[in-house]
């Protein structure tokens, strides 16, 4: 499982030219699914995500987590995450999960994200096609995959 993690002052997800989702402050996380992704992936990285301390404190540093600054969260899922382009150019997706495994996924992601928060959350929507727009703050943006935690 990848994870874009972008810290945003605002964020916005539309579908057919309508709003589906917006935020303020807070993150926007891009979601790769892989098919060997499990359940112990969606909880170590929703985790990992919600106690990132990536929001700046008074003194300007970044040194507080998403609780702690009561941000937004905003949660979509991007197939090409996983995309491979060792050869040509045309990008391979083998590696993501076919949707019929990855959609449950996001969807037990989604479940957690709010679980953990205590709270609910904004979503893109599973399969379709989305314009995000957002402004990055900082900007920061960080890449974690759940391949490489240990």
């Amino acid at each position: 499982m990848i994870a874009v993690i972008q810290r945003v002052s605002r964020a916005e997800v539309r579908i057919d030219s309508q709003v589906a989702a917006t935020i303020g402050k807070g993150l926007l996380i891009l979601l790769g699914i892989e098919g060997a992704d499990g359940k112990e992936d969606i909880q170590w990285l929703v985790r990992k995500i919600i106690a990132l301390r990536i929001f700046n404190d008074t003194a300007g540093v970044m040194n507080l987590s998403l609780c702690e600054v009561a941000g937004d969260l905003l949660v979509v899922s991007q197939f090409t995450l996983h995309a491979s382009t060792k050869k040509g150019n045309r990008p391979s997706y083998i590696k993501a999960a076919k949707p019929e495994v990855a959609e449950p996924l996001y969807e037990c992601f989604l479940k957690e994200c709010r679980e953990t928060l205590g709270r609910d959350i904004a979503q893109g929507k599973f399969g379709a096609d989305m314009q995000v727009s957002l402004v990055n703050d900082g900007p920061v943006t960080i890449i974690i995959d759940t391949k490489d935690k240990k």
